[in-house]
């Protein structure tokens, strides 16, 4: 029987995609006298691979923190031939500022919060994002009283897969491994991590077609959770 219930945060229940290219967008607009490229679409999609990149390097420990956050939007203008470091600069401010300010969940988000919690379920976030910025979103976005521990990688010094961040987050938790359960988007890191050190898994992916949640251990809303958590 499960009691604890951990969250991924990015791309789980708040929607990473949507809120990071609203505010992309605005820092766009708001700057094309100064970099003068044509289409946002090219700009985003060539952000969003520099961005993946680096973050599957941070995510295996390869590059730190700052020079993700440092690289990312400078690597994107370059690619554009634009070598501008108050651009740069900019953009890595104000996205930070911006972005956790966002308030695009998923959909049935607080929904299934709320009957989790009527159901008596202990919910907890796990998340590879960087701690201030997490905090920050689960405010703003009115979640943040649904979870009792919240842990981020940054703090802990491990990235989820690795089993060290997963079972931290029961020691936090003062759950049980067998008795805890981890949703998040991403297979490898959240279900493989997850199931590795001994917990249930169930993988979220909204753009996927789910005949069974139940016998595949998938859901594409997250309104289908509370009904599948008895079956597993």
């Amino acid at each position: 029987m499960i009691h604890n219930i951990f969250f991924d945060l990015d791309r789980t229940l708040w929607d990473f995609e949507k809120n990071s290219e609203a505010t992309l967008l605005q820092l766009f607009e708001q700057t094309k006298s100064v970099h003068q490229i044509p289409s946002f679409h090219k700009f985003h999609l060539t952000y969003k691979e520099i961005n993946s990149s680096l973050w599957k390097k941070y995510g295996k420990g390869k590059i730190s923190k700052d020079e993700l956050r440092d690289t990312r939007f400078k690597n994107t203008f370059l690619k554009f031939g634009i070598n501008n470091p108050e651009l740069n600069e900019f953009f890595n401010e104000e996205y930070i500022r911006i972005s956790p300010l966002q308030k695009q969940l998923f959909p049935n988000t607080k929904e299934t919060l709320q009957s989790l919690k009527e159901e008596g379920y202990k919910m907890h976030v796990i998340t590879n994002g960087f701690k201030e910025v997490q905090f920050t979103k689960l405010e703003n976005c009115g979640l943040i009283d649904f979870f009792e521990v919240i842990v981020s990688s940054e703090e802990v010094g491990f990235n989820k897969p690795d089993i060290r961040i997963f079972n931290y987050a029961i020691e936090q938790a003062k759950a049980i491994n067998d008795k805890s359960l981890m949703i998040g988007d991403d297979y490898e890191v959240d279900v493989i991590g997850a199931e590795k050190c001994g917990m249930k898994a169930v993988h979220f992916a909204p753009h996927l077609k789910v005949r069974n949640a139940a016998q595949e251990g998938r859901i594409n809303d997250l309104i289908q959770l509370p009904e599948i958590i008895p079956f597993l």
